[in-house]
């Protein structure tokens, strides 16, 4: 990347990027300005037109979106399973990491290992077994029932991930703070959590990303009542097919939330990302 810096100038690499972004925006303001227009308009034409007719765009979509009781309720079920779970497996994943990494137990490797072993089983695996004692506990088709789901295969990559981070801490920085008499859970509040904040806000956002796009979890676990806006927006294609004015709104405001997460912690997760990479 500097070799290209210094042979093309700041200046080109950084028009080159502003072009990239450009691209990779072009999807969202396509869907955008399609959740502006009527379904009269998308059937004539694609969403490029509004810049020669602009008189297409209106908020009369996300007005019927409001209205339309059965998106309204799952997106809040999404928020409902996406904030609790991501909560969980953060605060559940920075406590074992921390245990794994500098807390001395029986059996402490072998545990690690079991945690290891388990991030290459896939989701697949344990749908049916889970949803059959789901139902014996009577979970199953419960929001609460998605989100222990989403907490225990989530935790497995966030307790590998947190206690690798945690790891590369000085050992002596975690030492002297015990000779001037810290506890452990003082050690990891005041000490540990803040020099970790960039692993753990990349790793709260890849869980909330995760857990606010699934789909397959939410379409076994989820009722009617529960189910989340991926599964609902797509019961509303099977059902009405051609109500792009309901279906391209329901879907920006199921990106944007995404989106608008990603940015506001863009920082630290760039700063978790490249954690490591340079000494």
């Amino acid at each position: 990347m500097n070799a290209i810096r210094r042979g093309l100038g700041n200046g080109a690499v950084q028009a080159f990027l502003v072009v990239i972004g450009l691209v990779w925006m072009t999807p969202l303001a396509g869907l955008f300005l399609s959740s502006l227009r009527s379904a009269e308009d998308t059937a004539k034409g694609g969403w490029w037109t509004v810049f020669s007719s602009p008189g297409q765009l209106s908020f009369d979509n996300y007005s019927e979106l409001l209205g339309n009781a059965g998106i309204t309720q799952a997106f809040w079920n999404t928020v409902l399973i996406s904030v609790p779970t991501t909560v969980l497996v953060v605060v559940v994943a920075a406590l074992a990491g921390y245990a794994f990494a500098w807390l001395d137990f029986p059996g402490r490797e072998a545990i690690f290992l079991v945690v290891v072993a388990l991030l290459v089983v896939p989701v697949q695996i344990g749908l049916l077994p889970v949803a059959k004692l789901f139902g014996q506990l009577g979970l199953f088709g419960t929001i609460p029932g998605v989100v222990l789901f989403h907490v225990a295969y989530g935790l497995p990559f966030a307790v590998f991930l947190l206690r690798n981070y945690f790891a590369e801490m000085p050992k002596e920085m975690l030492e002297a703070a015990r000779m001037d008499g810290g506890s452990e859970w003082r050690i990891f509040t005041r000490l540990v959590l803040p020099v970790g904040r960039p692993a753990i806000a990349s790793l709260a956002i890849f869980q909330f990303l995760w857990v606010w796009n699934d789909m397959l979890v939410a379409l076994l676990f989820a009722d009617s009542a529960s189910q989340p806006l991926t599964v609902e927006l797509q019961s509303q294609i099977r059902q009405f097919g051609s109500n792009i004015d309901v279906l391209a709104p329901g879907a920006f405001v199921s990106l944007v939330v995404p989106v608008v997460v990603f940015f506001a912690f863009q920082r630290h997760f760039v700063q978790g990302v490249m954690a490591g990479s340079v000494k």
